[in-house]
C-alpha cells in the first residue's frame, strides 16, 4: 500500500495551490497550516529549493471522531497535502494515505474513519 496519493498537473504553481485548496474545501477540509518549504530552507540554510508547499488539511468532524477513538491520533493530524514543482515544469500534488498511516495504530475504530478520509482525498486528486 502506498503511503500517498499523487497526481501530476500542468499550470502555474499558485493556481494549483488555489485549485487544491478549493477541492479540499468541497470535500469538507480546511487548510489549517501552510508551510513554504522553499522559503524556510532559504531563510534557515540559505539554499535554493524548488517550489514546495505543505498544506495541513483538516476535516473537523472526522478529526473529532478520530480523537474520540484514539486520543494520541493528533500526532498524525492534520492530513498533509504537498504541492511541488517538478524538474520538467510539471506540478505534483500528493496527499497522505490515511489507511497507510493508520496501520501503525492498532485501533479498529479508526479503520472506517481512515477509509472515508482516504476516499475524500482521492476525490480531491480526481478533481484537480
Amino acid at each position: 500500500m502506498e503511503y500517498y496519493f499523487a497526481k501530476t498537473l500542468t499550470g502555474e504553481f499558485e493556481e494549483v495551490i488555489k485549485k487544491v485548496t478549493n477541492e479540499l474545501e468541497k470535500e469538507g477540509f480546511g487548510v489549517l497550516t501552510e508551510i513554504d518549504i522553499s522559503a524556510t530552507l532559504k531563510k534557515k540554510l540559505d539554499v535554493d529549493f524548488k517550489k514546495y508547499r505543505i498544506l495541513g488539511a483538516c476535516n473537523a468532524p472526522y478529526a473529532y471522531k478520530a480523537l474520540k477513538a484514539e486520543d494520541k491520533i493528533g500526532t498524525m493530524l492534520p492530513c498533509n497535502v504537498i504541492v511541488q514543482e517538478l524538474e520538467n515544469g510539471k506540478i505534483e500534488v500528493a496527499a497522505v494515505n490515511p489507511m497507510a498511516s493508520m496501520q501503525a495504530v492498532k485501533n479498529k475504530d479508526l479503520d472506517n474513519i481512515a477509509k472515508e478520509i482516504g476516499d475524500k482525498l482521492k476525490q480531491v486528486m480526481d478533481k484537480i
